[in-house]
């Protein structure tokens, strides 16, 4: 299963990234989208999570700031990030979850300069 994440890149703190990632309609149709974040030697976090009605799950390292959102036509999840920090910095990964599984995208790098 394929997961494509794109957006990431070099930003400075208090600016602005759009992420995005698509993913197979059967996949996507039913499942449970999810944007986690990893830096080198610590685990996987959640970053934003949302339903396939819309709901939504935010950790607290982003509330007010990140903002989750799908396009149920174009199977893509977006999470859109302002007013970043250099603790943001780390290697986003898009998750979906269904009753068939959990599936992970490649990984895409934000980098944040202080």
């Amino acid at each position: 299963v394929q997961l494509q994440a794109s957006g990431g890149g070099l930003v400075q703190a208090g600016g602005s990234l759009r992420l995005s990632c698509a993913a197979p309609g059967s996949i996507f149709r039913f499942a449970t989208m999810g944007w986690y974040r990893q830096v080198p030697g610590k685990q996987r976090d959640l970053v934003a999570a949302i339903t396939v009605g819309g709901g939504t799950n935010y950790a607290d390292f982003v509330k007010g700031r990140f903002t989750i959102s799908r396009d149920n036509a174009k199977n893509t999840v977006y999470l859109q990030m302002n007013s970043l920090k250099f603790d943001d910095t780390a290697v986003y990964y898009c998750n979906a979850r269904n009753a068939r599984g959990n599936f992970w995208g490649q990984g895409t790098q934000v980098t944040v300069s202080s």
